[in-house]
């Protein structure tokens, strides 16, 4: 799912799965057949000019029979491509502890976030879960059901979404629903994260896990944001390191056209492409383009990066202009032993008197 920027523009090592493999799974025939059936020129038709309430009704009832069985053709299809990748695809999938009683449910880029915060609790003892939803619509129980687990005493879905008026979310209406007219049904709580690329990190979804904890969880909260005025934010806690051992982490702050995304654009590609190390790189930039503020996120290392926020909690910082000691938190998620490199236009002396406490 590219939900966002974050996600669509961000510079990653990847694995491409070959065209020739991909394509012994069409059935070429059937895709003929669908794109003969397609409105042209050389063979006119004439389709759905208007209905009226005799028949429209009956038509749209009709199409169930087309996508009743589309969960099972995906999941079918899944199938053969996890076994031409080796990678697990299914319409829901499970990652966490077998007998985990807090599970999160949600779709996208955050489940890979919410990976890295299952691994940091599992380590630290404590059982949790996570669904990814890979089929949305048609919505499915079955699959759903087939890998949540029996032990599971608390759910939050999280949307990346906000319906004003409506009692919750899609995606948390869907899970409630399922869990309707079950004899033993955990509690189901719904949040909202990550609107309009809003950054998602660790320490927010810890917080999810957190509120879960709770014998009265808040319930239709947001993570991401201090909300000051309706009060359903969750406490903001803390980031937190949760990349892999060995994954070395850099934030560079920079003028709009000064060249530093350039330059950063560059180290990464050549890093990726020349050596063995994962690599992952995000450039943020404020409206104003030149003249404005641009922040580049690099990440790499010997293990697969699945880290798709900011970099909150970096081993190297930089600053490539001096005015931002005073403006901005330059420090801010250092990590110890850390380095911070400044690009004075100053002398040493004088870059010592200007440099705030």
């Amino acid at each position: 799912f590219f939900d966002g920027f974050r996600s669509s523009h961000e510079v990653q090592k990847v694995e491409l799965t070959e065209l020739e493999d991909m394509k012994r799974l069409i059935d070429w025939d059937a895709l003929k057949r669908f794109r003969n059936n397609a409105l042209n020129p050389e063979h006119p038709v004439m389709r759905g000019t208007a209905q009226n309430p005799d028949i429209f009704f009956q038509a749209k009832e009709a199409v169930n029979k087309f996508y009743e069985p589309i969960p099972d053709i995906v999941n079918s299809y899944m199938a053969e491509i996890t076994k031409l990748t080796g990678r697990e695809y299914k319409p829901f999938t499970y990652y966490g502890a077998p007998d985990a009683e807090h599970i999160i449910v949600a779709m996208g880029s955050v489940t890979d976030t919410t990976k890295e915060v299952i691994d940091y609790l599992r380590a630290q003892g404590e059982k949790a879960g996570l669904i990814s939803v890979h089929l949305y619509r048609p919505f499915s129980s079955k699959y759903f059901f087939n890998v949540s687990p029996k032990s599971v005493k608390k759910i939050t879905v999280l949307d990346r979404t906000k319906e004003p008026g409506s009692p919750g979310e899609p995606l948390y209406l869907d899970i409630k629903d399922m869990f309707y007219d079950k004899a033993e049904r955990p509690a189901i709580i719904g949040g909202r994260y990550g609107l309009s690329s809003k950054d998602t990190t660790p320490g927010q979804i810890l917080s999810v896990f957190e509120n879960m904890k709770l014998k009265e969880p808040k319930n239709l909260f947001t993570v991401g944001i201090v909300d000051d005025v309706t009060f359903t934010s969750l406490p903001v806690l803390p980031e937190i390191n949760v990349a892999l051992p060995g994954t070395y982490s850099a934030k560079f702050y920079g003028l709009g056209s000064d060249g530093t995304v350039g330059a950063n654009k560059n180290s990464i590609k050549i890093i990726g492409e020349t050596t063995d190390k994962y690599c992952q790189a995000y450039f943020a930039y404020d409206s104003k383009k030149s003249g404005g503020i641009t922040t580049s996120h690099l990440r790499f290392g010997d293990k697969p990066i699945r880290s798709p926020y900011l970099v909150n909690t970096p081993d190297f910082v930089a600053c490539h202009v001096p005015s931002y000691l005073d403006k901005y938190d330059m420090l801010k998620g250092l990590k110890k032993n850390g380095t911070f490199l400044l690009n004075s236009i100053w002398d040493a002396e004088e870059t010592k008197k200007r440099l705030p406490d």
